[in-house]
């Protein structure tokens, strides 16, 4: 076909492709080499072709430092001539861009314009022909995105006419925090606006609060002042700020001057030490305070005075202040001592009768002459053991009277407490057969003390387990070493103590009341052995739950 090409003419088709791929490769690394020579400060001129034919540009003061230092910037700068083409850009330029740097040489500066900032430009540039001048707009990147810039225009005279030098700031960051700092500062005025309009809430209601609290604390002021108590107050140091008018008319202080720790001066010398150990543990526990002592009065007289305090707390748990009571209990503590003196004698009274009853009682169950009858012999048993009881109960009021009196003396020896225990829990299951007693004895201790003493303190603890335990019939009885001292206890299942209970179970003639199980007694059982627990040096104390039980128990200082 005539069309088609003979293999002569295709080979020297593909001879002149090949020479023409090799002239553009040539000619494109030769271009690379003028631009880097160029970017590189290795030359000082540049071809550029123009209507005319290829013009020569060099930069009239130029050298290669000047041009190294143009190439280290991190703000981009090119060059450009009157017609806006880019005789000169250096690396920062393009990397800013995102272009090739071969691609942005030689080509119109107005490419990289935004397109909305073209006008702007074009002012800028005729306006930096006559005089150096600044301006910002946008260039656009390869990727189309537009980023702001400050420029720098400087008109250069090079040999070969006037170009203009044009040096790019990156303002993207400064546009960014600008941005930033107004929205900040917009938030700022929004907050100033705001604090001010809650300050102005807040002094309305700190001056409504202040009035409130000044009429408070007079209503406080004057209650106080008329009560027939004496009110005091105190910082959580224990510092004492306030005291009512009773307070003043009894001890015929300074009202303007005695503050603080002033009340030690008036309370008796015999009540001082434990007044202030027991202020002091309050204050360092934050547990009420209570204690009676003698106070003086200006005729240097002393009354008694029962004294209590709360602390108040801060919503973190923290002591705010404690507000105190003084309650004169002169005409109580001898009416109390009074009905000490009697039952004492009373007492003694009964123990004569008793002891000449339980004689009688004796001869008659060991009569021989005669054999009695089993229903005398009865009645004498249910006789004796009713004057068993009787004189049990006589013997706790004779010990409440020696207590009050200072009295209660007793010789001490060297006890070993796993001897009392196991005594103790011999005798406890002949009295009572049906209940289970658990032994748990850890270490074998020595304590000093008055065994018959301590002996009645733990069956005193065991008949009230029993007594209290209607259904559960388990006791466990514990003796082991806790520190310094010897710690026994006794453990029952059964009715237990609700919390009020617990404060009050120590106290003299106090029963627990149980409308569905009643015991005999008159509530002196737990208040003798604690006195005698703490003649002992020791403590006494009461774990316990309602319904499910209570552990009673006492500490012993050990012999080391």
């Amino acid at each position: 076909m005539e069309d088609t090409l003979s293999y002569q003419q295709l080979a020297d088709e593909l001879r002149l492709t090949k020479e023409q791929l090799k002239e553009t490769a040539y000619q494109l690394e030769e271009s690379k080499e003028v631009i880097e020579a160029l970017r590189t400060g290795k030359v000082d001129a540049i071809l550029v072709d123009g209507e005319n034919g290829q013009q020569v540009f060099t930069l009239k003061s130029a050298d290669q430092t000047y041009r190294i230092f143009i190439e280290k910037m991190t703000e981009g700068a090119v060059t450009i001539n009157k017609k806006g083409i880019i005789l000169y850009s250096n690396s920062s330029f393009a990397s800013i861009l995102n272009t090739p740097l071969e691609k942005i040489i030689g080509t119109p500066f107005t490419k990289y314009i935004a397109l909305i900032h073209t006008n702007k430009y074009n002012n800028l540039l005729q306006s930096a022909w006559n005089q150096d001048i600044r301006g910002e707009l946008s260039l656009q990147t390869c990727d189309q995105q537009e980023v702001p810039f400050g420029l720098s225009f400087t008109a250069l005279q090079l040999d070969e006419g006037l170009c203009m030098s044009i040096i790019l700031t990156d303002l993207s960051e400064q546009k960014q925090n600008q941005k930033i700092l107004k929205d900040q500062n917009l938030q700022l005025v929004a907050s100033k606006e705001l604090v001010e309009k809650l300050n102005n809430e807040l002094e309305d209601t700190v001056r409504i609060r202040t009035k409130e609290l000044l009429e408070s604390r007079e209503h406080f002021k004057f209650l106080c002042n008329y009560i027939p108590v004496m009110v005091w107050t105190a910082q959580p140091n224990g510092y004492v700020d306030y005291y009512n008018k009773r307070f003043y008319e009894y001890t015929g202080l300074n009202s303007d001057t005695e503050h603080g720790w002033a009340w030690q001066d008036i309370v008796h010398p015999d009540d001082l030490e434990n007044c202030i150990k027991t202020w002091e543990e309050s204050l360092s526990t934050g547990k009420p305070y209570e204690f009676e002592f003698r106070l003086r009065n200006p005729n240097n007289e002393y009354h008694w005075y029962l004294t209590r305090s709360l602390p108040y707390l801060n919503n973190d748990g923290s002591i705010q202040i404690w507000f105190g009571t003084c309650m004169n209990i002169e005409d109580q503590r001898k009416a109390m001592e009074l009905k000490d003196e009697f039952i004492g004698i009373a007492s003694h009274e009964l123990k004569t009768p008793l002891t000449s009853l339980k004689g009688y009682l004796q001869l008659i169950e060991g009569y021989k002459k005669e054999q009695l009858p089993p229903m005398i012999k009865q009645f004498i048993s249910k006789a004796n053991e009713s004057l068993g009881k009787l004189e049990d109960l006589v013997e706790d009021l004779l010990n409440v009277s020696k207590i009050h009196a200072g009295k209660l003396h007793f010789e001490v020896t060297e006890v070993s407490t796993t001897s009392m225990v196991k005594l103790c829990l011999e005798n406890a299951r002949l009295i009572y057969p049906s209940f289970e007693f658990i032994e748990d004895i850890e270490d074998d201790c020595k304590v000093t003390g008055n065994i018959g003493q301590m002996e009645q303190v733990l069956m005193n603890l065991i008949s009230n387990a029993v007594k209290y335990s209607p259904h559960s019939k388990q006791i466990i009885v514990k003796s082991y070493r806790c520190g310094s001292d010897v710690k026994i206890s006794v453990q029952d299942f059964g009715l237990g103590l609700s919390d009020d209970k617990k404060s009050l179970i120590f106290e003299r003639f106090y029963r627990v009341e149980n409308k569905k199980h009643f015991t005999s007694g008159l509530g002196m059982g737990l208040y003798i052995s604690s006195n005698i627990i703490e003649r002992h040096n020791g403590k006494m104390g009461v774990e316990s739950k309602l319904n499910e039980g209570s552990t009673f128990w006492f500490t012993i200082p050990a012999i080391c």
